[in-house]
């Protein structure tokens, strides 16, 4: 492990507690790098992580508060209100928490003052809505007021008590750091003082991790340090068997070892990353190496063998959790939505804590495939669950299985977990060290950090062709660093017109100088396609590759197959010549830059009437040769519902 070392960067000097965006480590805190504020980064409209964030405002955000009105949640919340007990409650017991991330979504969009007035409406009159809804010593959820109220924090296992606790303080935290609900972070407050009353003198945990990581936050937010003492109090006492385990076990709550001691992720994945995320936080603020070095053991053995390549978690519909080691099934992935945004947040705090590169990959690629793949091309549809094989005559099994993106869930976890995260996706494209400034993720965005302003255009990830303005007043000399993905082999970069003098260390492009006047910087990385083939104990995909380009993973989908092919009958020739195109796809919105889709030599295995098992000498054979185009894989489903697979058969295995 490399040894984090407190930061004090010039550029982007500690976060005060307004404009700071998620996971702002104190300015004691012993991290390699400080993320900007939000501030200081601007997504622009002209690249497809603007659009997204764009779309999430506009759609997807609105669509969450309509469905919390029609789904009941906010109804749940006005019974409570007025003390109306014995009522029937809407939803899942921890409907709250849907509320919270939704809540938590609006309140970073109103970092922008330019902000849509009816999201400030909404914060306004639900943060007056739990404040009526809140009891005299703190308490805050409106089931066990209204449906068992004499059930309070006797059901640490399922209660989700303080899960929805955690939401309600993240939410606060968005409140404080946008300066826009200072009465949210006193609500939220009270709560959290209720829970520093009540748990820091008895032995429990929550079933469902979250609120060691809030807490943490909550303190970098006050200053409050009981706050901070209590996240790792429950970090502590996780894993020495404290909750009844029902029906899964142990490791499903991560129960089963303690922390410092644990070697492999296990359990609900969820609850797992969630925790490694709170392990983070309370680790980097209270100087202890052994925590962190924990957390970075557990995600070296979660990406080394239990990860998709889409970077989703959890193999398991059972019990939504992470299976044996090389356990990947690509039709029967659960890899459920809320898993990929919560390995989003580990690996933000990773990055942060020890400036490893190979952190903002794992960014980059869980939020290119696993989480761009959850939302439709509407922003209103959402998968729980991303599979990377629909097999042809899939009958959909429930909502937590469905072969086609919803409008909502009964358990709605997802749909506002993306909105927090799209709401807050400028936070995350850049740091600063003593040295100098990092760019993490590229798209087009305006930078303000102290004294220099770096314009960023890029058609990224279509392209790989990166521009950067730099703008300096001169003086010391720091250092403008690029990461370079690791997917990446050949790469170029150029200083006004000239070839930069510049190699790549630890995963970053470094060019030192000093930056006076207006500086242009292009780099460009190449992306040829590639072929990934799996690991060997990959059972379930052995003989298969996936076909990639830059940080994109590709699909094939029935819809782009010629009529009465069946795809799982459909093989790639590997040698065969592979194009990257700009693609024509019937749902393309005019004004964006065409999807690169790409095309490949195939053939398909004359199946026939053949029985399911045959002797292993007998070859079927394969049928004229056709083109293949893949699409990239967050863009499947859009069309048509059908079949799409990501790994794909080789024509030389049968």
């Amino acid at each position: 492990m490399t040894s984090p070392k407190p930061a004090g960067n010039p550029l982007a000097t500690v976060s005060p507690p307004t404009f700071a965006g998620p996971a702002a480590p104190a300015p004691g805190a012993v991290s390699a790098l400080r993320p900007l504020r939000l501030d200081q980064v601007r997504l622009r409209d002209g690249g497809l992580l603007g659009r997204w964030r764009r779309r999430n405002v506009e759609e997807t955000l609105p669509h969450c508060v309509e469905r919390l009105e029609s789904s009941g949640n906010l109804a749940n919340l006005r019974a409570a209100a007025v003390g109306e007990t014995g009522r029937t409650f809407a939803g899942m017991w921890f409907a709250d928490s849907d509320v919270y991330k939704t809540l938590e979504a609006a309140l970073w969009e109103l970092a922008d003052p330019d902000a849509d007035p009816r999201l400030r409406i909404f914060a306004e009159d639900t943060t007056a809505l739990l404040a009526r809804v809140q009891r005299a010593d703190g308490y805050l959820n409106s089931y066990f007021t209204i449906a068992e109220p004499d059930q309070r924090w006797l059901k640490p296992v399922w209660s989700h008590e303080l899960y929805c606790a955690g939401h309600l303080i993240q939410a606060a935290v968005a409140a404080g750091r946008t300066g826009a609900s200072p009465e949210l972070v006193e609500i939220a407050r009270r709560f959290a003082d209720l829970l520093v009353e009540r748990f820091s003198e008895v032995e429990e945990v929550c079933g469902h991790p979250e609120i060691e990581t809030a807490l943490a936050e909550l303190y970098r937010l006050t200053g409050h340090r009981p706050y901070l003492e209590l996240a790792r109090r429950f970090l502590d006492l996780r894993g020495h068997g404290l909750l009844e385990h029902g029906r899964f076990g142990p490791r499903y709550h991560q129960d089963h070892v303690p922390l410092r001691e644990a070697r492999e992720v296990a359990g609900h994945s969820v609850r797992q990353l969630y925790l490694l995320a709170g392990m983070v936080d309370v680790a980097v603020e209270t100087g202890d190496l052994a925590l962190l070095e924990a957390a970075e053991r557990l995600w070296d053995d979660a990406f080394r063998t239990r990860t998709y390549v889409t970077g989703a978690h959890g193999s398991r519909h059972r019990d939504e959790a992470y299976g044996d080691p090389y356990e990947l099934p690509p039709d029967r992935a659960y890899a459920e939505t809320c898993a990929s945004i919560a390995s989003f947040h580990v690996s933000w705090r990773l990055l942060l804590a020890t400036g490893q590169a190979r952190y903002a990959d794992e960014l980059e690629r869980v939020l290119y495939n696993a989480i761009a793949a959850s939302v439709s091309r509407d922003g209103r549809h959402f998968f729980y669950s991303n599979p990377l094989h629909l097999r042809t005559g899939h009958a959909n099994a429930g909502e937590e299985a469905a072969g086609h993106r919803l409008p909502w869930y009964s358990c709605a976890c997802c749909p506002p977990n993306i909105a927090r995260l799209m709401s807050s996706l400028p936070g995350y494209l850049a740091t600063g060290d003593a040295d100098g400034l990092q760019l993490h993720l590229y798209a087009t965005a305006t930078i303000e950090a102290g004294p220099a302003t770096v314009e960023m255009r890029t058609a990224y990830p279509w392209q790989g062709r990166v521009e950067l303005a730099v703008t300096a007043d001169g003086g010391e000399p720091w250092t403008l660093a690029l990461r370079v993905p690791s997917w990446c082999t050949a790469y170029g970069v150029t200083v006004d017109g000239e070839p930069a003098r510049a190699a790549v260390d630890a995963g970053y492009l470094r060019l030192t100088r000093v930056w006076e006047g207006t500086t242009s910087v292009v780099l460009d990385l190449t992306m040829p396609v590639r072929q990934i083939r799996p690991h060997p104990r990959v059972d379930a995909v052995r003989g298969c590759v996936t076909l990639a380009r830059g940080p994109l993973v590709y699909c094939l989908e029935q819809h782009d197959l010629p009529p009465g092919t069946v795809l799982e009958d459909v093989r790639l020739h590997r040698d065969g010549a592979f194009q990257a195109v700009e693609g024509f796809m019937e749902d393309h919105v005019k004004g964006e830059d065409p999807p690169i889709v790409i095309t490949a030599s195939g053939s398909t295995l004359d199946t026939g009437s053949a029985p399911l098992y045959t002797d292993h000498r007998e070859r079927r054979p394969l049928t004229s040769p056709l083109t293949l185009t893949a699409v990239p894989y967050f863009l499947w489903g859009n069309r048509s519902e059908g079949p799409m697979r990501v790994w794909i058969p080789a024509a030389d295995t049968g």
